[in-house]
């Protein structure tokens, strides 16, 4: 998986983001944030203390908060690049 989506059953932007993202063929994994409360920490720490979701984690570490398909594939297009 390139990235990780932090999510709550409940976020209206989640469930579009996936569908977006599942209709362009992206793969990632999903962890709502209620059922591990550790996860809810990443997204603390990458949103000033906030469990702001959608939150995309990726492999390098960086992450995006409710990122638009182009911004996601713009940071998978740059990952690619890198490796």
């Amino acid at each position: 998986m390139t990235f990780t989506m932090y999510t709550t059953p409940w976020c209206g932007y989640c469930h579009r983001l996936k569908s977006q993202l599942d209709r362009e063929g992206i793969a990632f994994e999903i962890v709502d944030i209620e059922q591990q409360p550790d996860a809810a920490a990443i997204v603390e720490s990458a949103n000033n203390g906030n469990q702001t979701v959608p939150t995309l984690v990726y492999v390098d570490g960086t992450a995006q908060t409710n990122p638009s398909v182009a911004q996601v594939r713009a940071k998978l297009d740059e990952l690619a690049s890198a490796s």
